[in-house]
């Protein structure tokens, strides 16, 4: 029993050292508008990146948002669904890894975590990782190097 409990005390002191009390998230709008579906169940994006930081950078990631937990991986693939290469051609993602951990109000454990997609195309030289939030939101945005997929 003490083993038990020591080991419980343990997880909880690592959890929550790992969690700084303050945010180094620098894009997080609480007022932008939940994103809208186009007819290929991908977000209707209207506004193109100006920042090099925007989806690069763990400190600028692209605040996707989500309703609740069920839902986490369906708003990052509504996201990257609706992006191409830079002159149009498909791409294909993976999901790497989650990292970064950041306090925020939107997880039941008062933490959450960005995840971080390794995207490629054809033709292109090397890949490219993008961080994605769920838990927060902001305006979404084509990220620089990117372009749009034209809806039928």
């Amino acid at each position: 029993m003490k083993i038990k409990i020591s080991l419980l005390l343990l997880f909880l002191i690592t959890i929550t050292s790992c969690v700084s009390t303050k945010s180094t998230l620098k894009n997080v709008d609480d007022n932008a508008p939940i994103p809208k579906l186009n007819p290929d169940n991908t977000f209707v994006i209207t506004q193109y990146s100006k920042d090099p930081k925007y989806g690069y950078n763990a400190d600028y990631p692209i605040n996707i948002f989500f309703r609740n937990t069920k839902d986490e991986n369906v708003n990052q693939q509504r996201f990257l669904d609706a992006l191409t290469g830079p002159n149009g051609e498909a791409i294909m993602y993976k999901k790497l890894e989650s990292c970064c951990p950041f306090p925020t109000k939107r997880s039941e454990m008062g933490a959450g975590f960005l995840d971080v997609y390794e995207v490629t195309w054809k033709g292109q030289s090397k890949p490219v990782k993008l961080y994605i939030n769920i838990y927060e939101k902001s305006v979404l945005m084509v990220p620089v190097g990117f372009g749009l997929k034209k809806i039928n």
